[in-house]
């Protein structure tokens, strides 16, 4: 190759750099897609949970992250303690709750709920040799147990403690349903008491009895804070996406709850 040659193929090459950069304004490179941290009990399954080798799994979970990818945003799933949680929520610590949350009065004066995507009631589970009924539940005569900041929590204090069935010493109160049962298997308590779909997953996986239900009709909502409200509408679209897909019949039918 001649010198001039070269030269000529070096200014074609400067030329097209120029070029392209004149046209920059044009084809803007892609924005960065927004993170958001949703904040789980990593002791509720099948809607949350912490697999052994660490990964988080459950039909809440994937369901944030189906949303993620269909709205345009990435998912970080953060475990916390659950009776910390709104207060990690309000102080930016996390930037959603996606993890069965009930719909309270108490919680919507601290958060804003999206719309409601599932509704339980509450179970009762004993020792598989227990002869105790619903009915010995409700009459305060059997130490209960449930997970801290929960709404079976609320129900027993409300129905049973504050009404004087159930002693204050014979409600005991832990940091996740699963220390519930084991002191439940353990014979330190009677019964606990959670959300059904919970209370089925450790009764297939721990031999336990289903006492009873009690009928609360309680609402799930992702919490997100007052002022992120394009957040929260970004959430009800993706829900409404969700529930409108093939992919929600699926996470049913997988976490079986169908």
């Amino acid at each position: 190759m001649n010198a001039k040659v070269c030269a000529a193929l070096i200014a074609a090459v400067v030329l097209s750099l120029l070029a392209a950069g004149c046209m920059g304004g044009e084809t803007p490179a892609p924005a960065d897609r927004p993170q958001y941290i949703v904040g789980i009990d990593g002791d509720y399954k099948p809607f949350s949970y912490i697999e052994s080798d660490g990964s988080a799994a459950g039909f809440d979970v994937e369901s944030i992250q189906w949303i993620g990818e269909e709205m345009g945003f990435d998912v970080k799933i953060q475990p916390m303690a659950w009776d910390g949680i709104i207060t990690s929520l309000v102080t930016k610590k996390i930037d959603m709750v996606y993890s069965g949350m009930t719909i309270t009065p108490e919680r919507q004066e601290r958060v804003s709920f999206s719309n409601p995507y599932w509704i339980v009631n509450q179970a009762v589970a004993a020792r598989a040799d227990s002869s105790m009924t619903i009915e010995d539940v409700l009459a305060g005569k059997v130490i209960m147990g449930a997970q801290r900041g929960s709404t079976a929590a609320d129900y027993i204090q409300t129905n049973l403690v504050d009404k004087g069935l159930l002693s204050e010493n014979d409600f005991k109160l832990y940091t996740g349903f699963s220390l519930a049962v084991a002191d439940l298997e353990n014979e330190r308590v009677d019964a606990v008491m959670f959300d059904v779909p919970v209370v089925n997953e450790f009764i297939q996986e721990k031999g336990l009895r289903k006492v009873g239900l009690v009928e609360t009709d309680e609402e799930y909502g992702v919490a997100i804070r007052k002022e992120d409200t394009e957040l929260l509408a970004t959430i009800n679209e993706g829900i409404d996406r969700l529930q409108a897909s093939p992919k929600w019949d699926e996470l049913k039918q997988k976490y079986g709850l169908e």
